[in-house]
């Protein structure tokens, strides 16, 4: 797993930002994948560990929810 590019999570922010470039579900999704992109590339962080896991929970939740 390759930590992201500017360029990724810049296109996150800016999605963020307009609200209408996909659903909250697809928002955090791709949230949480750049997030664990991050915790993968630094295994020894605990907290880049915890908030990886807690963004994947919670998209996880708006995923279930529909």
């Amino acid at each position: 797993m390759s930590r992201p590019t500017i360029s990724e999570v810049s296109a996150l922010l800016a999605d963020f930002r307009a609200r209408g470039a996909g659903s909250n579900a697809e928002l955090m999704n791709r949230k949480a994948d750049l997030l664990e992109r991050i915790a993968a590339a630094q295994p020894d962080d605990v907290k880049a560990a915890e908030v990886a896991a807690a963004a994947r929970a919670r998209a996880d939740e708006l995923t279930a929810d529909g």
